[in-house]
């Protein structure tokens, strides 16, 4: 997928000024960055781009502002960035108009310039041609390293792209490949572990997966709704009953693909949502009535490592039961652990996305052990649906 954009490999930097949009969208408590994974993640691209003589111009936004407001401001996370960078980040209190020009000219060689927040303009999300215009006005070409925002056609993701000469930054760039390999053109057999608690929520997602994997495992409360679906008791658990008919169209869509459904064949089950409830393991033909499934039994687990086994290529969205309280994380733990396994033993290809999963294999301490992990929650999801991603679609060569 590469070859179809430009890479910084394709452009000189040095002396130009480089539009770069990036993902600062961290969390922060009282002014401080409490998780800056994302920022390092895209530091390689903004030092690369110093260390080659451009001048980095920094665009991104933070939160969701109704205008201009001190509590989404940039300027600590571009503090943090100084930090994670060893070099000095610049600001400037705009990223439009006089205050951002004369920032912008005062700029050398190998500088760094964070620009305030995008959305502080409500022209940034309705992609507002004479913003974009503003915006292009400081820079001699835009690269887009934020994939975590390519699902937004706003003005500093998408719009900037058809004003001037776009490329793909570090993150983009190996986000992209990741998923070139998962769906577009992966070695087969393909695997997808897809959880989460709503089906309506992945719809289009299994519509879209059932077409393209070998196999695909259902959990979390998502399968308690496809066992509802078939008839089986679930007693008082999490489910959409209304999805019934949904569920069997997929099952009915799998099986014209030749794309094996896996569903827990036991559960374990509680009879209080709360960490360290007492809680049983139980064939599916005995759920109690008054019991809720919140986690896949050991039947189901053995199944899941058999399923992984057999794959080349794994893609992962969602836990497999409610893994934010023990013990009903054992099922995702021990599975993401296996998979983390293959992969370090290079059977196995494994793509990784969405804020629970990443929680969760965070939790399995596996995180750096897949081959690649996403941080982008809506992006991830809507390229696993399928759907172009206008950030990504702007940055191809015509």
């Amino acid at each position: 997928m590469s070859k179809s954009f430009r890479t910084l490999d394709d452009v000189d930097v040095k002396g130009k000024r480089v539009l770069l949009r990036v993902d600062l969208n961290v969390p922060t408590e009282n002014g401080r960055v409490t998780d800056a994974t994302r920022l390092d993640r895209v530091a390689p691209t903004i030092a690369e781009i110093s260390d080659r003589g451009g001048r980095a111009i920094l665009l991104a936004h933070f939160g969701r502002p109704k205008g201009r407001d001190a509590k989404d401001s940039l300027r600590p996370v571009a503090a943090e960035l100084a930090r994670i960078l060893k070099k000095p980040v610049g600001f400037s209190e705009d990223c439009i108009g006089e205050a951002a020009e004369k920032a912008v000219a005062a700029l050398k060689d190998g500088d760094i310039l964070c620009l305030e927040n995008t959305r502080f303009h409500n022209e940034e999300e309705k992609n507002d041609p004479a913003f974009v215009a503003s915006l292009a006005k400081l820079g001699d070409i835009w690269v887009n390293d934020a994939f975590s925002a390519a699902h937004r056609a706003h003005a500093s993701t998408e719009g900037l792209g058809r004003k001037l000469p776009a490329y793909a930054g570090r993150t983009m760039q190996a986000e992209l490949d990741a998923l070139d390999k998962a769906l577009e053109a992966p070695t087969k057999p393909v695997v997808a572990v897809i959880g989460g608690a709503k089906v309506s929520t992945k719809i289009d997602l299994l519509e879209n997966l059932v077409s393209k994997v070998d196999a695909l495992v259902i959990g979390g409360g998502m399968a308690n709704t496809f066992l509802h679906a078939q008839g089986i008791g679930i007693g008082k658990s999490l489910a959409e009953k209304d999805l019934a008919a949904t569920a069997l169209r997929i099952i009915e869509k799998a099986d014209a693909a030749n794309c094996a459904i896996i569903l827990p064949v036991d559960a374990v089950v509680a009879f209080h949502f709360a960490a360290n409830s007492p809680s049983h393991a139980y064939g599916l033909d005995a759920i109690p009535a008054d019991g809720m499934i919140l986690d896949v039994g050991p039947r189901s687990i053995a199944r899941i490592h058999a399923a992984i086994d057999d794959a080349a290529t794994l893609v992962w969205n969602g836990p497999l039961g409610a893994f934010e309280m023990t013990p009903f994380d054992r099922g995702t733990v021990l599975a993401a652990k296996h998979a983390a396994e293959r992969t370090k033993a290079k059977k196995l290809i494994s793509v990784a996305g969405g804020g629970d999963t990443v929680a969760a294999l965070n939790q399995a301490g596996v995180s750096g052990d897949f081959s690649y992990v996403s941080t982008a929650g809506g992006a991830f999801l809507e390229w696993m649906e399928g759907k172009p991603l206008p950030g990504v679609e702007v940055l191809k060569t015509r």
